[in-house]
């Protein structure tokens, strides 16, 4: 029997998941989330195209549904999901986020407010006129290389021959792995004039390709604001565009005035819309203003139309300030620039991109010529062969008579072969042997039909030969001559510019920052309430007034406080918490209120609250600190005086927490600790030194294994007053007066 060797291979395990990760990043990064700087696409994007162009769904044929296009990419080019593909191509059907849509979409694609597209069964599309022009025109000129699909039964192009710069025209935006791209869409005129200046200098700076190019044209319209910028971004690849709305302000009933938003910036598409009219409610319900009255949208197919109402005496501009500082009216578009080039990723400025760009031009121009030279070349040798054949067609006929086989009258036209073939006289063989026409010529003359020695027809085909040779003239000075090259390119880009070319929609310029001018608000005294379940309200008082047994029955705390001041929530983690009153909605008191967590730092599960009081109160006492662990100290209210929400009050050990916090008084002058083990201890508070809150104190009662604090009595040293323990109801008399860090006394 024989025995097989193994070939067993010992690696370090990190150093193969290194690089199989290595692996799949870089094809996640080039064949899946990055567009190609030469056509703009990503490889979705592009295998969807070329399947419409294959398929024949063209601008000017019925539409096709998207299911039937998503299938047939999938089972041919992209097989990544259905979902990847079909989304790729709603995108590209989306006038509101493309520059220039690349297919035209029947049916519901999506609307700029959010809602998704329809699902693909439902839903159609056909290639755009711009798309076939300028992406998909010259594939069968040999322009772009092919490669086999993933099956390798198909091939598909590497690239699509793109004749216009669609990277920077359609912008892009995609996340791969450890890094991403975000592109802003241009207006084609306005790419188009920065390409050709580019082609007839070379050496032009980004400065004056701005002159032509002054920034992005969002689909949105918009205004950016940050034009001095911009430069810095157009030679970096990356930087961040202020972009906002446009506000206009309309003269509305009863001397009222309404703020009318009509476009939107590029980066509120989609949700952004219904967070922003959230947004601006809250304004209104945190008291940040009280000039909106109310708020809608009226927007529609005509386009966008957001309009906020105003009162009778508000200060438009003030609160056309307020929307651009407070929400998502003014926002950043940060700029990555970043696309594959010559197979790998890189972060490319204005310059490196038209440098790309143009290169691929001279290369598909050049690829396109060549094939077409090389086809009138041939054209013209066929020509030149029948011209001649007309010259001599009764030897032709003569040796057609005198054939037996094809392979005969072949062999005679090309090299004067006469072996075989019957001739009438030695004149007509001897100009039979003379005969050296090319094996196309020969095989053109042979397919050649008798009504093509009519004299009209002999005519015509001495045009052609004419026509012909201009072309060969005319291709071979285009591909000897660059400058004769730029005009071809520059003609080119000339058709597209005035064939799709669009006005600018956003308007670029330096504007001020919004400066909102907060009305001073009227000091008064409200009523803080907060239920057991952690819901916080504020009400005048004079609804507390009205309601006062109901507020104090249903409410855990029932604070008086300004409204410009603040509530402190001390918690068991030793925390504690700063709630701007401002911040809590000021309602009716049946109004339910807003949870404390959503207007504070407190979100911790586990975290009880010890102690909510007033700023001002807090300002005025002083508190003594226990926790589990029988830890105390006195601490100044004025150290919690601070501007961050949440501060830690008291330092703690890992397992202990806070049980009490109770603000000092000349009224209870002693202190009693109860423990879960049953153990006593009283003593005075004087004896409670005390510290700064960062501070962890000192011990208050010696404790023993697993015990800890869980009660906390404060009583004068004549209080004669009883406490509950275990079911059974003690004298407070039962426990004596001893002093700090004894181990107290055991009640049984």
């Amino acid at each position: 029997m024989e025995t097989r060797e193994e070939n067993i291979i010992s690696s370090e395990y990190s150093e193969i998941m290194q690089q199989n990760y290595i692996d799949y990043a870089m094809s996640v990064i080039v064949s899946r989330a990055l567009p190609d700087v030469r056509d703009g696409l990503k490889p979705v994007q592009r295998r969807t195209l070329y399947d419409m162009s294959e398929l024949g769904i063209r601008h000017d044929r019925p539409y096709r549904k998207c299911a039937r296009i998503v299938g047939d990419t999938m089972g041919k080019y992209h097989p990544h999901g259905d979902t990847s593909i079909y989304d790729a191509l709603v995108v590209m059907a989306q006038g509101f986020k493309k520059e220039m849509p690349l297919v035209d979409g029947h049916g519901n694609f999506g609307s700029i407010e959010g809602d998704g597209a329809a699902a693909m069964r439902y839903t159609e599309a056909r290639l755009e006129k711009v798309t076939e022009d300028a992406f998909l025109s010259d594939l069968d000129k040999n322009t772009v290389d092919f490669m086999p699909n993933f099956d390798e039964n198909e091939k598909e192009p590497q690239v699509l021959p793109v004749r216009i710069p669609n990277f920077l025209i359609n912008g892009s935006e995609g996340i791969a792995v450890g890094m991403a791209t975000n592109t802003p869409p241009h207006n084609l005129v306005e790419v188009i004039e920065a390409e050709k200046a580019y082609i007839k200098n070379h050496d032009i700076t980004t400065e004056q390709l701005m002159e032509y190019m002054p920034g992005p044209d969002f689909p949105t319209g918009g205004i950016v604001i940050n034009k001095d910028e911009l430069l810095s971004i157009y030679e970096t690849g990356t930087g961040k565009i202020k972009i906002r709305g446009k506000v206009v302000v309309e003269p509305a009933k009863n001397g009222k005035k309404n703020l009318i938003i009509t476009e939107i910036p590029y980066t509120m598409i989609g949700a952004g819309i219904s967070k922003f009219m959230q947004d601006v409610a809250a304004l209104v319900e945190t008291r940040k203003t009280s000039d909106i009255t109310d708020i809608s949208n009226q927007s529609d197919k005509e386009g966008i139309r957001i309009v906020i109402e105003l009162k009778r005496d508000a200060d438009a501009e003030n609160i056309k300030n307020l929307l651009f500082k407070k929400t998502k009216l003014e926002d950043t578009f940060g700029v990555n620039m970043l696309a594959v080039s010559n197979g790998r990723p890189e972060t490319m400025g204005l310059r490196q991109i038209f440098a790309a760009h143009t290169a691929f031009l001279y290369e598909i121009n050049t690829r396109k010529y060549t094939a077409m030279l090389e086809k009138e070349r041939e054209r013209r040798e066929i020509q030149e062969g029948l011209i001649k054949a007309v010259d001599c067609i009764d030897t032709i006929i003569a040796i057609l008579r005198g054939s037996k086989k094809r392979e005969q009258a072949m062999k005679c036209l090309v090299n004067g072969d006469t072996t075989n073939i019957t001739f009438k006289t030695k004149t007509v063989e001897k100009d039979a042997a003379a005969l050296r026409f090319t094996e196309k010529q020969a095989n053109a003359i042979l397919d050649m039909r008798l009504v093509k020695l009519i004299g009209l027809e002999i005519d015509a085909l001495n045009k052609e030969h004419d026509e012909t040779v201009k072309k060969i003239a005319k291709y071979e000075e285009i591909l000897s001559n660059a400058n004769a090259m730029n005009k071809v390119i520059i003609k080119d880009l000339d058709h597209f510019q005035k064939e799709y070319g669009v006005e600018r929609r956003t308007q670029i310029e330096n504007a001020k920052q919004a400066v909102f001018e907060e009305k001073p608000v009227e000091e008064m005294d409200v009523m803080f309430l907060m239920d057991r379940f952690g819901y916080a309200k504020t009400i005048d008082m004079s609804a507390y007034e009205r309601n006062k047994e109901a507020a104090d029955a249903e409410n855990r705390y029932c604070i008086k406080v300004k409204n410009t001041g603040r509530i402190c929530i001390f918690t068991s983690d030793g925390d504690v918490h700063n709630v701007k009153i401002s911040d809590v909605p000021l309602t009716r008191f049946r109004d339910k209120g807003v949870p404390i967590d959503n207007i504070s730092n407190f979100k911790s599960l586990n975290e009880k609250y010890i102690l909510v009081d007033a700023m001002e109160n807090i300002l005025k006492e002083k508190l003594l600190f226990v926790t589990a662990n029988a830890m105390t100290k006195v601490v100044d209210g004025a150290e919690f005086d601070v501007i961050k929400k949440t501060v830690a009050a008291t330092k703690l050990a890992d397992d202990d927490e806070v049980i009490e916090i109770w603000p000092v008084s000349e009224e209870k002058r002693q202190i009693m600790l109860q423990t879960t083990e049953g153990f006593f201890i009283r003593f005075a508070i004087d004896e409670i030194p005390e510290k700064k809150k960062n501070a962890i104190g000192v011990r208050a009662m010696k404790l023993e294994g697993s015990d800890k604090v869980e009660a906390v009595y404060f009583m004068n040293f004549a209080d004669e007053g009883t406490f509950n323990y275990a079911g059974k109801e003690f004298s407070l008399t039962r426990v004596k007066t001893s002093h700090r860090d004894g181990k107290g006394t055991k009640i049984r």
